[in-house]
């Protein structure tokens, strides 16, 4: 059951990250190809600056193709498998019973627990921003926030499955998402601001680039939630089938 769950998984990570890769290939890399030329230009006019072209060990098509391809690809199959698991927990013991809307919202609470809580901490950035010595740093801290960030969804469902039977369904989730703000809220408060864009790094672009990867996320959540909830939907009901046929038997 499991096993073909987190196949299950998997597949739909793929396929929603096929069109994420789509959706950043169209939105996301003329965005990255302005920020590097901005980071080039950069380059350029400081002193001592040769004009001899660097040598990349990765060419800018292979990375925009091939590795855009192969990294998402990757990462969402991943988050993919995860969401199964998490699937297999939570059926049966939290949220609908109907496997659909199940996963539409495990996809949503994932989505802003993974992704876009962490984000607001700690935008992505593009080519150009941040400096190459606190690189490690930056993504400690931003893994730091991912981590509480689920933890405290965790903790907020734990709670709400506690409350719910003293409490309504509304007030209990109510009193978990109250819960969830406090503990991001407050791990936002301490944990340390990043702040390294360059003053004459446009607005605009830094704008369109956090969009864009905003964007590529939803677009991931999203299939994985609505491909794996048909998935599962119609499994559920062909074994429900074959249950049926073999007790007419």
């Amino acid at each position: 059951m499991v096993g073909s769950l987190l196949l299950r998984g998997m597949l739909a990570g793929l396929v929603a990250g096929l069109v994420c890769f789509a959706f950043l290939t169209i939105v996301g890399e003329p965005q990255v190809d302005r920020a590097i030329a901005f980071e080039s230009a950069m380059d350029a006019a400081q002193p001592g600056h040769s004009d001899e072209p660097d040598v990349e060990s990765v060419s800018r098509q292979t990375q925009a193709g091939l590795g855009l391809l192969t990294g998402v690809a990757i990462y969402s199959a991943s988050f993919g498998g995860l969401f199964a698991l998490a699937f297999a927990f939570a059926h049966g013991r939290v949220g609908p019973a109907d496997p659909r809307s199940l996963s539409a919202l495990l996809a949503l609470a994932a989505f802003v627990a993974v992704y876009l809580v962490p984000n607001l901490k700690y935008p992505s950035n593009p080519p150009a921003v941040g400096q190459a010595d606190t690189i490690g740093a930056r993504t400690a801290l931003y893994f730091a926030m991912m981590a509480i960030s689920i933890a405290g969804a965790i903790a907020a469902t734990i709670v709400r499955r506690r409350l719910a039977p003293r409490l309504d369904s509304w007030n209990a989730s109510l009193v978990a998402a109250a819960i969830y703000v406090a503990i991001v809220g407050v791990a936002a408060f301490i944990l340390p601001a990043v702040d390294e864009v360059p003053t004459a790094f446009p607005a605009s672009l830094l704008w369109k680039f956090r969009i864009a990867s905003i964007g590529g996320q939803a677009v991931i959540w999203t299939g994985i939630g609505l491909l794996f909830g048909v998935l599962t939907q119609r499994a559920e009901k062909s074994l429900s089938g074959l249950r049926l046929r073999a007790a007419r038997r």
